[in-house]
């Protein structure tokens, strides 16, 4: 007998081999990019949580700070109730715990807003509570009937100021 190799077996082998290289590497790809794609999704997620926590802290207080506004508003009716004459040694008191208090929200990042006659309304910091008749431009602040605060630089409460009505 005589042995025969069948050389047309072997270059079929050899491409069979050479598909499942190139498949391999293909797949390999495909799996080194999703990893890439995944550790960067896992990034992502991770300084999201990382920004979420340190809003969370930052803002931790805004609720009561939204109810210690009532008692910061109350201390000064207190003293703008006060007769002139008299009671120095009450009034003395009343502002400087006023003051105290004032100096922790400054503290905690909560600010008044600053109301300026004449100004434009704007939606976004002031509450139109009434239109009045005025010499001002229409739509313009003529008075603050509220303070409006902020914490760092979100609003925690806005103004409430009457506005100058359009000429009839």
């Amino acid at each position: 007998m005589t042995d025969v190799t069948d050389t047309p077996e072997e270059p079929a082998a050899e491409i069979d081999l050479a598909e499942a290289l190139l498949a391999k590497d293909q797949e390999i790809a495909e799996l080194k990019d999703r990893v890439l794609r995944a550790m960067a999704d896992l990034e992502n997620t991770r300084r999201r949580l990382e920004r979420d926590k340190a809003e969370a802290t930052q803002y931790a207080v805004t609720g009561f700070a939204r109810d210690m506004l009532a008692v910061a508003e109350n201390l000064r009716r207190a003293v703008a109730a006060l007769p002139a004459d008299g009671f120095d040694n009450v009034r003395a008191g009343i502002e400087a715990t006023e003051r105290e208090l004032l100096a922790i929200f400054g503290r905690q990042g909560i600010n008044r807003i600053d109301i300026t006659p004449g100004e434009a309304l704007d939606p976004n910091r002031h509450q139109a509570m009434l239109e009045v008749p005025s010499d001002a431009p229409a739509g313009s602040v003529v008075a603050e009937l509220a303070s409006g605060w902020t914490i760092r630089d979100r609003l925690l409460r806005p103004a409430m100021v009457s506005v100058a009505r359009a000429p009839d």
